[in-house]
């Protein structure tokens, strides 16, 4: 099949998908999550995504929303990981599953490029690396290890083994003050689903900065990698989230 017509195809798909769902409506979260799962329906996996449009201008440095948190369930995907550490703490990143571990001589790899650290889904770092990894920052420049998105850490094999077992997820809000973050696969059951939500949104609330005014969660949105979106309540969510609904 010609990629026009593979283009065609899917959007035919979508667009019959896109008439099961109502763009005005709120959901709560389990409702929500299980309208999502019912219009999956490629052969693979899909992926479930939230989108946060969150009551932030991160123009501002005092109103960017980052960091990271661990789902009780997992994301479904495991990732590939360089770390740059050395010593007993090199021992330990091997130990927790990294899939590449180094000091200098990595540095001096990238530094010729002879390394392709670009197949590495996560680059991750010791505290005591950095001074040396961050020479590197104009050639990994997003994937620079980073203290707020928790990649570089002192314990850097809970951090790996978190990654690889798929329980950590990063959040970083965009220019528009939305967040974009996985919370598991269509496979997962609605309550795995809702946990993984919940675990999230705990994470963006202790977030907030003090400078976001007005209502913080304005709009939650969920989808699959190849469906629709879903519109949740946000106010409903908050209170579900906090065991108040």
């Amino acid at each position: 099949m010609r990629k026009q017509d593979r283009v065609k195809v899917i959007g035919k798909r979508y667009a019959a998908l896109a008439k099961k769902t109502d763009v005005n409506e709120l959901l709560e979260p389990i409702p929500a999550l299980e309208k999502v799962k019912g219009l999956a329906s490629t052969k693979f996996d899909e992926t479930v995504e939230v989108s946060f449009n969150l009551g932030v201008d991160p123009r501002h440095g005092d109103q960017m929303v980052r960091g990271v948190t661990t789902l009780p369930h997992g994301t479904g995907k495991s990732r590939k990981v360089l770390v740059f550490a050395k010593g007993p703490k090199a021992a330990d990143a091997e130990a927790a599953g990294a899939d590449l571990v180094g000091a200098e001589e990595l540095i001096e790899q990238v530094q010729k490029g002879t390394l392709d650290w670009k197949q590495y889904d996560l680059i991750l770092a010791t505290p005591d690396m950095m001074g040396q990894v961050g020479r590197l920052g104009a050639t990994f420049k997003q994937k620079m290890p980073n203290p707020k998105a928790g990649t570089v850490s002192p314990n850097i094999g809970q951090a790996v083994n978190d990654i690889k077992k798929a329980t950590r997820v990063e959040y970083r809000v965009e220019k528009a003050g939305i967040v974009h973050a996985p919370i598991g696969k269509a496979s997962f059951t609605s309550e795995q689903l809702q946990e993984n939500f919940n675990a999230l949104m705990d994470a963006l609330q202790k977030a907030k900065p003090s400078a976001s005014k007005g209502r913080y969660f304005k709009k939650i949105a969920l989808s699959t990698t190849m469906g629709p979106s879903v519109r949740i309540d946000p106010i409903r969510a908050v209170l579900i989230a906090a065991g108040k609904g």
